[in-house]
Parts: structure tokens; C-alpha cells; sequence
């Protein structure tokens, strides 16, 4: 029977598979269980090949200047890409300032992620919904959509991902302060902005009603910004000139009611910005009336009054106000923290990555933009790999050449270098290490150390800026572009703890400039080179460069 079974098994591949009867027969021959031990390697070999065609899936989360920037320059079309974010369109935050106050619609800020992604050229899906957990180990988001849209019960859902980009931004940084998430606006979404043009002419309009006292007009028309960042400070120029040029004209009894106050913890507003700039701003505020306050930390906010200690002498004051506007940096959104705690980074206020983005500890996930900081390594963590890669020989010294042989890989791998070269006035390493041009002249490791020493005193994070978000996205994008062929041929700099190279060029940020514009159409600008404009021409160029 077991022959008759053979025999009919074999007679009925033969008919259905001529093409494989020779090396069934064969197989056959050599041994009886040939036949099963073939099955078992072409289906083994189909899956083989059905795992290299399944096309690597890669998770986005968030629409902001890194996501979006990085769906933009997205090109390789062998990923399957998912995005994921609660707000279906990309928006142009530097002018949220205007939207508060007219000067811009919110139409004209914002773009359909949709349209984007079908300009990309590239397959991607998109899902209106928020990230409410990561899961890491089983390489899985869960997503919930948004419980109003009344899905019936079908808000959630997960995505697998053999890549993650973590591009979710930050919320606004209220440090605990007693009262602020309740009682504060904030600038950080188009709908915030429109929150607050809403209640500008709200409070004008209650302002207006025959009965209501001088006391409480003054009270409801007191305007208060805390954060004497470029946000708050736009915002206090735009609703000045929004309640001097337009408003006064449709409430002229209420113009001289109104007080606009700006709250700064620190020295100086524009803090980041060259002297010049802080200077004339705050001379140009002061001329304007609205009051600048430094060195006032808030310590509470209630529903009409906000209370504020003074750095100095440690008094404690109150303001009473109509409205207050909240702009003091940023802080990890609630899914970010628990995912910090899951990956061993629950002491940090953004997500750490190494210089390729990669979140510290991990191959597949990445994160950029606001949620994110940049973990530089220091040299003199690497000193010892790195004199031990340049000494080729094992003689225990360098000399010139043998440097000369990784200083390009060393300047790459650590930025720090160049700044510190740069901040010195020092042409090269050589000068820093006090190198002549005589291959006879050497170095060991400990006159290495001693050169290098301050180098790391260089480093410094990144702001969280749309610049530095953008040139993020489109960075990990091109490494994803390019990432098979990089893998064969890498061009990264040299891997000082290990063999061989990096894959890819680490993250380099350009900076291009930055701008605050001070209302009545005069703006400051500083661009690289140490460049200073400040007037009505750099309004226009804060103009032409916005244009779209």
C-alpha cells in the first residue's frame, strides 16, 4: 500500500509539475523522505522571498515641521508609510502670532496633510488620530481617534512598524505653576490662536456695555504675556498694533483702558538674540506702552488676577487681568514621558537620540523635532578609541600623518571640535595639538588628552525651532532614501568604539538666521556672519521669505 501510495503521489506531481519530476524522482531515489524534505525547502524558500518583497513599514507620528518635512522629501518608494497625527494638515506656526489678531486668516497658514503626501509621489496612508502609547518591545503605536468624531465605538486601533519616527512636538511648559493649564491661553496649535482672537474681542465687547465700571474695563481690557521669548513677544507687538490701529477705531472709548504687560523671568526679552536687537526691542516696547517686566517669575495664575515674585528683592505682586497668554518654552507630552520611563530615559525633558536621530538604545525608532534632543558624545568619553584607531603602528604615539589620517572622521564625529577651533581662532587640530609640519614630531596619549580636554565645554542642545525640526525631517528622510545602498557602501564618519563606518553623515544643523518682528511693521533680524537689520526693510524680508 505504502508503494501503490508512492506511486499515485508521485504519478500526480509528475502531470501537475513536469518541471520539478526530475527532482522529485531523484530525490526519491536517494532517500523516501526526499519528497517531503523538497516540499519543505521551496516552501521554505517562498517565504524567504515573500519576506524580502514585504515592504518595510514606517510609522510617522505627527504632522508638525519634522513629520511633514520628512513625508516632503520621502522618495523611496519600497516602504509602506502610515502617518499618524490628530490634526490632518500641516501648519505654519511662526505666523500663529498673526492669526491671533487678523493679520493673517488661519486658512492661509495650513495645508491637508493629504495634499502633501499625494505631492510626495510616495504611497502614504494617513490616520486622523492621536498616539496614546508606544509599545516598543512588540514594535507597536496604539491609536485613538477623536471620541467627538461619534465612529461608534471604533476609536481605537494599533500599527505595527518596523520603523518608527517620533515627530509628536511638544506642549507648552507651565513648570506646575499653580493655576495656568486652567486659566492661561497658550500659542502652540491654529486653534489656540483662534481661541484667543475670540476672546480679544469678547472681553472689548464686554468692555462696551454701558453698565460695566471703569474699574472693570480696565480689569477685563489688561492684557498679560508671560515669556519674553520671540512668541510672546510678537504677540505683544501684533495685539498692540490690533488694538491701536483697528480696534480703537471700532471701540474708540475703550482705547485708553487698555494695558498690555509682558512678564520676563530673566535679564533681557530675545534673550537668544544678539544685544542689539534685545536693546532696541525693549526701547521700542517702553516707547509703545507696553510695559516689559524682567526678572518677574510667575508663581501662580487665578481667574482674574496673576501673581508674580521679582527675582531681586523676592516681593510678591498681582496684575489683574482680562486675559493671559502663556509662552515659556515647552515640555514632553504625556506619551513621551511614559515612553522615556519604558526606555530608561524617565530623568530627561525631551527624548534623546544619538547624532543619526536614533532614540539612545534602540535600531528602528527615531524621534526629531520638539520631543527630541540631540545627545552629543563627548571626545573625551571616545579619547582612547580615537588615539588607538590614529596609532595604526601600536607605537604609543602619533605623528602627523597618522593624525592627519582620522582628523576629518574626528571633526565630523564631534562638532564640538570645529566650534572650539573656530571660537580659538585655531586653523586646524594640528594648531590645537601644536603639530609642526615634521613627521618627526609626535604626540602621545596623554598630551592628546590634555589638548582636547576643553573641547567638550563647546556643546550645546539644539532649540526647539521650525528650523531645526524641518532640517530634521528632510535629513532622515534622505537617510531612509538612500538606506540600502548605504548599507553596502556607508559614508559616515569613522566608527572610533567599533570597525568599519557609520552608514550615514551624522545630523548637521545650518542655522539660517532668525527674526522677531516688534509691530508697526519693524521687525529685527540676525543672519549667520553676524548680520544685524532691524526696521521697515527687514519687515519686508520677513515678508518675502514667508511668501508662498
Amino acid at each position: 500500500m505504502r508503494w501503490s501510495s508512492f506511486y499515485h503521489t508521485a504519478s500526480r506531481v509528475f502531470n501537475e509539475y513536469p518541471s520539478f519530476s526530475k527532482s522529485v524522482i531523484v530525490c526519491t531515489v536517494i532517500s523516501g523522505g526526499g519528497l517531503v524534505a523538497y516540499a519543505e525547502a521551496v516552501q521554505s524558500s517562498e517565504n524567504v522571498k515573500e519576506e524580502a518583497e514585504r515592504k518595510k513599514k514606517v510609522v510617522i507620528l505627527g504632522t508638525g515641521w519634522a513629520g511633514t518635512s520628512f513625508i516632503k522629501s520621502m522618495k523611496n518608494t519600497s516602504y509602506d508609510i502610515h502617518v499618524v497625527s490628530p490634526r490632518n494638515y500641516f501648519a505654519f506656526t511662526p505666523l500663529l502670532p498673526s492669526v491671533t489678531c487678523g493679520t493673517v486668516e488661519a486658512r492661509s497658514i495650513v495645508e491637508p496633510i493629504r495634499n502633501i503626501s499625494r505631492k510626495s509621489g510616495v504611497n502614504i496612508e494617513f490616520s486622523e488620530a492621536e498616539c496614546y502609547k508606544i509599545d516598543p518591545k512588540n514594535r507597536k503605536v496604539y491609536c485613538r481617534a477623536d471620541p467627538d468624531k461619534k465612529m461608534g465605538g471604533i476609536e481605537d486601533f494599533s500599527l505595527d512598524y518596523d520603523y518608527l519616527v517620533i515627530a509628536m512636538g511638544a506642549k507648552s511648559n507651565t513648570f506646575n505653576t499653580p493655576g495656568v493649564q486652567e486659566n492661561a491661553f497658550f500659542l502652540k496649535e491654529v486653534d489656540d490662536a483662534l481661541r484667543i482672537r475670540q476672546k480679544v474681542v469678547d472681553l472689548f465687547e464686554k468692555a462696551s456695555i454701558p453698565s460695566t465700571p471703569v474699574e472693570e474695563k480696565k480689569k477685563l481690557l489688561s492684557f498679560v504675556i508671560v515669556g519674553g521669548g520671540p512668541t510672546g513677544v510678537e504677540f505683544a507687538a501684533e495685539l498692540h498694533d490690533f488694538v491701536h490701529e483697528d480696534l480703537s477705531k471700532l471701540y474708540p472709548s475703550l482705547k485708553n483702558y487698555v494695558k498690555i504687560t509682558l512678564l520676563e523671568a530673566g535679564d533681557h526679552i530675545l534673550n537668544m538674540f544678539d544685544k542689539r536687537i534685545t536693546e532696541f526691542a525693549e526701547t521700542k516696547f517702553k516707547r509703545d506702552g507696553i510695559d516689559v517686566k524682567l526678572g518677574s517669575m510667575v508663581i501662580k495664575v487665578s481667574e482674574r488676577e496673576i501673581f508674580a515674585k521679582d527675582r531681586v528683592t523676592g516681593k510678591v505682586g498681582s496684575i489683574p487681568h482680562g486675559m493671559v497668554v502663556w509662552s515659556t518654552g515647552v515640555g514632553p507630552r504625556p506619551e513621551i514621558v511614559e515612553f522615556m520611563k519604558q526606555v530608561g530615559q524617565s530623568n530627561r525633558r525631551a527624548l534623546a537620540t544619538d547624532e543619526w536621530l536614533r532614540v539612545e538604545g534602540s535600531d528602528n525608532i527615531y524621534a526629531l523635532g520638539d520631543c527630541a534632543t540631540i545627545n552629543q558624545r563627548k571626545v573625551m568619553e571616545d579619547i582612547a578609541s580615537i588615539f588607538s584607531k590614529a596609532d595604526k603602528n601600536n607605537t604609543g604615539k602619533l605623528d602627523v600623518k597618522e593624525f592627519q589620517g582620522v582628523v576629518d572622521d574626528i571633526i565630523e564625529r564631534y562638532p564640538q571640535v570645529e566650534i572650539y577651533l573656530k571660537k580659538n581662532q585655531m586653523k586646524d587640530i594640528a594648531t590645537l595639538l601644536k603639530f609642526s609640519q615634521e613627521s618627526s614630531v609626535t604626540v602621545d596619549i596623554e598630551s592628546f588628552k590634555s589638548a582636547l580636554s576643553n573641547v567638550d565645554t563647546q556643546m550645546k542642545n539644539l532649540p526647539p525651532t521650525a528650523q531645526v525640526a524641518a532640517q530634521q525631517g528632510a535629513y532622515l528622510a534622505d537617510c531612509f532614501n538612500r538606506m540600502e545602498i548605504c548599507e553596502k557602501y556607508p559614508e559616515g564618519p569613522l566608527r572610533f568604539r567599533g570597525t568599519g563606518r557609520h552608514r550615514f553623515h551624522p545630523f548637521r544643523y545650518k542655522h539660517f538666521g532668525q527674526f522677531a518682528p516688534l509691530g508697526g511693521e519693524q521687525t529685527a533680524a540676525q543672519l549667520p556672519g553676524d548680520w544685524i537689520s532691524i526696521g521697515h526693510s527687514t519687515q519686508w524680508l520677513w515678508y518675502s521669505i514667508y511668501a508662498r
